[in-house]
């Protein structure tokens, strides 16, 4: 059996749209009228030896039986901020870059949704980590990285001195691949060439508040540096060698018994020697 439609008059259904639009504009001042009202802190930017920072949040208006409030930053929630109170404030004692971010003061209620407001503490970014220099053998891999802090996320750049400037990297080559996410950025050069990668690099770090670097010295040696160590001794032991001969060569020649005369025959000249000695005395009596 064939289901039937029926469809009403053009009339009708102008009629019922335009009842719709009525009713959802009528009710949305009303919900509007119920939403949670929050007075908060205005955003901040962290400079140097600056004075504690207190944000603020006040809730002005409650649909619902408050439950309990505290504080987030960057989602996470911050121990030890939990409270039953309309009005809250966090105090950053020492603010510095590693406490920017964006936080929240969250309002729970019995039976009612969530409700909060953000505040954003900016700061500009400050390198905290990264290799001073990186030594790798031609043919190797090489990997330099930086991570900072500071709100909101730099964007990374990375550089290299070339006559005496430094020129944003490209992968022309296919041997350059830079890696980034929010507060870390990572340099890999792949196969070094001991001709054209050695030197100074730089990352970069700017967010809307300042920009920062950091220089990463990279040295690339010849395929024969493990060998060196080895070939030192030997060259040591050579010359060691080199000299033992030398000096048994030039001993003198008295040290060295004549090949022509035996032991034997010189220690029989020698006995007669005494002999006549011994009988030249005798007769000098």
């Amino acid at each position: 059996m064939m289901a039937r439609y029926c469809s009403l008059p053009p009339a009708a259904a102008a009629s019922l749209s335009l009842l719709l639009v009525l009713m959802a504009t009528s009710l949305s001042p009303v919900a509007a009228q119920n939403e949670p009202k929050i007075n908060n802190s205005d955003h901040v930017i962290i400079v140097a030896n600056m004075l504690p920072i207190d944000l603020q949040c006040n809730l002005t208006f409650s649909p619902n039986s408050l439950n309990v409030s505290f504080w987030k930053k960057n989602g996470e929630e911050i121990a030890g901020t939990r409270r039953n109170t309309t009005n809250t404030e966090y105090r950053i004692p020492k603010p510095k870059a590693d406490d920017s971010g964006w936080y929240q003061c969250m309002f729970y209620f019995l039976s009612y949704p969530a409700a909060n407001a953000t505040i954003e503490v900016k700061a500009a970014p400050e390198i905290t980590g990264h290799k001073k220099s990186e030594n790798k053998n031609e043919g190797q891999s090489a990997l330099m990285y930086c991570k900072s802090v500071g709100y909101p996320h730099p964007e990374w750049t990375w550089t290299k001195k070339v006559d005496d400037r430094f020129v944003e990297i490209s992968n022309s080559t296919g041997r350059f691949f830079i890696s980034t996410r929010e507060n870390y950025t990572e340099l890999s050069i792949v196969n070094l060439e001991i001709e054209m990668d050695p030197g100074e690099y730089q990352c970069n770090a700017t967010n809307s508040i300042n920009s920062t670097y950091v220089t990463t010295i990279l040295r690339v040696r010849s395929h024969l540096a493990p060998l060196w160590p080895f070939l030192g001794i030997l060259a040591e032991i050579i010359i060691l060698v080199v000299i033992i001969v030398i000096y048994e060569k030039r001993k003198r020649p008295d040290e060295v018994p004549d090949d022509d005369e035996p032991a034997g025959q010189m220690k029989t000249n020698s006995t007669n020697n005494h002999k006549d000695k011994n009988l030249r005395q005798r007769n000098t009596n």
